[in-house]
């Protein structure tokens, strides 16, 4: 697979291995209004799946965005030319074979779009808040930690058994650190 060795891991890591390396496509979305810690866990998953070799889309509303800034320069980067597509665009070409990575909430009702999140039938949940009473049940990974000060810093764990330091982007650094530091 790739030549790629993963290091005796957690069963949590190698599960999202597997989830990310069997995806046809894999859409990263988050909260409505995504902030920096959205953007910065999505480019992380984004720096994963390269890794892998299943190509990734960040879904997020671009006129109703608190990371706007993070975005522009992020769209600068050749390998993120074309990452960034609406939430319409991403049900559009949702498929059997996708996975929706879901970050930085729980909540079905807070999701960038609840008609993708209910399209797709393989769903992943990388969050730090408290669970809610409506959270999304019916998740194949689920990694919530509220311990943790931002959804871009359990991504940046995911990270250290994934993918190689050389792997990540000067772009995605900078995006995962905003998300930790701001969130």
């Amino acid at each position: 697979m790739l030549g790629f060795h993963i290091p005796a891991a957690p069963p949590l890591y190698t599960n999202t291995f597997l989830l990310i390396s069997d995806a046809g496509q894999i859409f990263v979305m988050g909260h409505a209004h995504a902030d920096m810690d959205v953007v910065g866990a999505a480019a992380g998953i984004c720096c994963i799946a390269r890794k892998l070799g299943t190509p990734c889309r960040i879904v997020m509303d671009a006129n109703k965005t608190a990371a706007g800034q993070l975005r522009d320069r992020m769209l600068c980067v050749p390998e993120y030319g074309k990452a960034f597509l609406s939430p319409q665009e991403a049900y559009l070409h949702a498929d059997s074979r996708t996975l929706l990575v879901v970050v930085d909430t729980n909540r079905p009702d807070q999701v960038e779009n609840r008609n993708l999140l209910e399209a797709c039938t393989r769903v992943a949940v990388i969050d730090h808040h408290r669970r809610a009473a409506n959270y999304i049940e019916s998740a194949a990974l689920n990694f919530h930690e509220p311990y943790a000060s931002s959804a871009s810093e359990l991504v940046t764990e995911l990270l250290q058994y994934l993918a190689d330091p050389t792997d990540l982007l000067r772009a995605e650094s900078e995006a995962l650190l905003a998300g930790i530091v701001l969130d």
